[in-house]
């Protein structure tokens, strides 16, 4: 039998879920009270790990806010609580802080589990859309997390409750992490598979090409000279430098195409007469991450885009080289 609402669209139907969604997370804000504030505090004081335990839709959430919790600088793992009461609460030590999550605050594989929790003398934060419930009145902090209804049109499969409840891990696991002053470079330990973790954990000196790979001519090479060393080095560039290997200028492809497009004699015009002189430079322990984002200004703001750079040090000594190619093989772009 068609229903009242076969006449209303798709994407009518996708905002009304947005708009409650959206509403049940701005709610949030009027949440945020001294339980907040203690669950963060108890977080920062755990000299162990975050456990944090949910079933059924709030075990996914609690997971997420896991894994979140771990990447940002709090050891946390998740544990089952069907589990939990079959031996993997022996996971849980005397050091280490629950997360419960539950809307009703009264799931009994959560219940059954606390007064282990409790006996170990571990702080209990948690979760929940009841804070008159079993779990809400055994906890150090109960956050509430209760919406006004769900976005399921029978106000039955968790939806707006569990958008919330993520929302709320998130809040906390930022915080802390604010908290703990935990920075970009820590992050990126975490993340050493990532882009962003080799980025930031990446310098110019585990990047760069040395020796007889970078590309150099002296002072008194003719162009032609010049052109050989760049061509046989590969990196799009040649650099001029003095008897003390100090780096005096460069060409890149493009200056070569201009000035052969002036006319230059490439067989006796001198390197030095016609290089850029005071090319852009980086240090050695400049991280790949600093190295784009100038290259990325370069190409928005700058005269022309950098592809191309010599490596040197305080003293302007060439010691490196390298190119966009270089970065693209590390994956950091």
């Amino acid at each position: 039998m068609p229903t009242s609402e076969s006449s209303v669209s798709p994407t009518e139907h996708a905002r009304s879920v947005i708009e409650i969604e959206s509403a049940a997370v701005t709610a949030l804000l009027d949440r945020l009270d001294d339980n907040f504030d203690q669950a963060c505090s108890l977080i920062l004081k755990c000299e162990g790990r975050v456990v944090v335990t949910g079933m059924g839709k709030s075990g996914h959430i609690g997971g997420k806010i896991a894994s979140t919790l771990a990447s940002t600088g709090t050891p946390a793992f998740f544990v089952h609580p069907g589990e939990a009461s079959h031996g993997d609460v022996g996971m849980i030590t005397t050091d280490d802080l629950v997360i419960a999550i539950s809307n009703s605050g009264e799931t009994t594989e959560l219940v059954s589990i606390l007064p282990i929790v409790k006996r170990l003398g571990v702080k209990l934060i948690t979760l929940t859309g009841k804070i008159d419930s079993t779990l809400a009145q055994k906890s150090d902090a109960c956050i509430n997390v209760s919406v006004d209804k769900e976005a399921c049109p029978h106000n039955l499969a968790p939806t707006a409750s569990t958008t919330a409840t993520l929302v709320m891990g998130d809040a906390l696991a930022v915080v802390v992490q604010r908290l703990r002053g935990f920075s970009a470079q820590d992050f990126a330990r975490t993340h050493p598979g990532g882009v962003l973790g080799k980025r930031l954990l990446l310098f110019a000196s585990d990047l760069m090409h040395t020796g007889d790979e970078m590309p150099l001519v002296d002072e008194g090479a003719t162009m032609d000279a010049l052109l050989l060393e760049m061509t046989s080095k590969s990196l799009g560039m040649a650099g001029v430098v003095d008897g003390d290997g100090k780096l005096l200028g460069m060409f890149t492809d493009g200056d070569i195409r201009r000035g052969l497009g002036q006319g230059i004699d490439i067989y006796k015009s001198k390197a030095s007469a016609l290089m850029s002189v005071d090319p852009f430079t980086i240090h050695a322990d400049m991280l790949a991450e600093e190295i784009i984002q100038i290259m990325r200004e370069y190409a928005q703001h700058g005269p022309h885009a950098i592809n191309s750079m010599f490596v040197v040090d305080d003293d302007h000594h060439v010691i490196g080289a390298l190119n966009t190619h270089d970065l693209l093989r590390a994956g950091v772009i």
